[in-house]
């Protein structure tokens, strides 16, 4: 077993819980007693400071800048047995708080679930064809498609991002399949979802389809808080659905329930940008009564998926959609004056790194300033950030900046994360990476 030698001081940020250690952190190799000169990748190797501390246990990749990733405090090794055991914790974890037999959910988030660079969602639902054969009246609802058609399926997805994941690919597929078919069933479909570009960074390939059974042609059907959507695994963005926003669209919907009751309006105006398939708008449309959606991105294929899912949802009379840029799109609105009671952002990650945070920063202001102006006095912004270079500080700062600008001022109602099956490791800031600010406009 090799082990590597931090130079001095650098195991401070390990020591508070960081699992990464970068490359010009490393001091000398060892092999037992004998310098060693090479690391190979997918290897493992411990992990000691200057002064021969134990700090744990990592895979290694030496053409990356992330040349070692701890998974482990003690010198375990890795086996299939290793895999099912973090798996099934991981999951036990999730089963605290979401239905498992009934929820889709996130069942392992890399590093923060002891599993660097292995993300595994698991989808819970049924074929669309089959929900469209049987004819089952609209809203659907979970209680509706299981009573026309049984137990609902599983599907899982796997995203394998480290190459000492990758190059255990087959190991955590059996595990995996293993843990699930004891705790719960056997998925229909396990798909691979390996097409980040943080691959190409571990000097590994992008890679994409399924892996075992099959996945039905048209999609699924899943359901977050009980309402319907469709999800295309091996087509769709991601995994085709954002998992993470989940509880944030609830009290989306919340708020949009509450400007419904306050409101002498006969109609609720509310704009979802970058809306991809309408997640957050759908939920604002079912809890408000007589809300009316403006669904813009740039995606036509997207906005088509919105279509059927506003319509899975019974609101489809509802809606208008815009297939436009959102910096052209805002723009064209404030230009017409239009206004709305609420905007909602959530746009993708501006800033992959952060060497690219300035110029993201200038596009973050330029979309909450034109949307701040937008939203009528009392109304509510609906801001979101998933750049992880973007910490909260600069996101709050760069929305106050915005609103002064816009000459508009804003009272915090919440400001939220991701979703609990997205968890946050403490001393990682990494795996704290989604803001979502809720303000009231006046």
């Amino acid at each position: 077993m090799k082990r590597i030698i931090l130079q001095q001081g650098e195991e401070d940020r390990i020591r508070l819980g960081h699992p990464w250690v970068y490359d010009n952190e490393v001091d000398r190799i060892y092999e037992g007693k004998i310098a060693a000169t090479e690391l190979v990748p997918g290897d493992c190797a411990d992990i000691e400071s200057s002064r021969k501390e134990y700090l744990g246990r990592a895979i290694v990749n030496p053409h990356s800048k992330i040349i070692a990733r701890i998974y482990s405090p003690s010198k375990e090794g890795i086996d299939k047995g290793f895999f099912k055991r973090r798996i099934r914790e991981a999951t036990f974890r999730r089963a605290s708080f979401r239905d498992l037999s009934r929820e889709t959910a996130r069942l392992v988030f890399a590093e923060a679930d002891f599993l660097p660079g292995l993300i595994i969602d698991r989808f819970v639902g049924w074929p669309l064809t089959e929900i469209e054969a049987a004819n089952i009246e609209r809203p659907l609802s979970f209680a509706s498609a299981e009573a026309a058609l049984g137990p609902p399926h599983s599907w899982l997805t796997v995203q394998l991002l480290a190459w000492g994941m990758d190059c255990r690919r087959e190991m955590i597929i059996d595990a995996l399949e293993e843990v699930m078919t004891a705790g719960y069933d056997s998925p229909a479909g396990i798909i691979e979802k390996s097409g980040a570009q943080v691959r190409t960074l571990e000097g590994l390939p992008l890679r994409e389809g399924l892996i075992k059974g099959i996945f039905p042609s048209g999609g699924i059907v899943i359901f977050e808080n009980d309402l319907p959507f469709i999800v295309d695994l091996p087509e769709g963005q991601k995994t085709g659905f954002f998992l993470d926003q989940r509880d944030n669209r609830l009290l989306a919907g919340k708020y949009a329930a509450m400007l419904r009751t306050a409101t002498d309006e006969t109609e609720l105006r509310v704009l979802d940008a970058c809306s991809y398939t309408g997640a957050f708008g759908i939920h604002a449309l079912r809890a408000a009564e007589k809300a009316r959606i403006t669904m813009l991105d740039t995606s036509a294929a997207a906005l088509e998926g919105a279509r059927k899912n506003v319509a899975l949802n019974g609101v489809a009379d509802r809606i208008n959609t815009i297939e436009a840029d959102v910096f052209d799109s805002l723009r064209n609105l404030e230009r017409r004056k239009e206004h709305f009671d609420m905007v909602i952002l959530d746009p993708p990650a501006f800033a992959k790194s952060r060497t690219a945070l300035g110029e993201a920063l200038r596009g973050y202001k330029e979309i909450n300033l034109r949307a701040i102006k937008l939203v009528r006095p009392g109304g509510i912004l609906i801001t979101c950030s998933c750049s992880q270079a973007l910490d909260e500080s600069r996101f709050r700062r760069m929305i106050a900046e915005a609103a002064a600008d816009a000459e508009r001022r804003l009272i915090q109602l919440d400001f939220r994360c991701q979703a609990q099956d997205h968890p946050v490791l403490t001393g990682y800031d990494e795996s704290l990476y989604l803001k979502c600010g809720f303000y009231r406009v006046v």
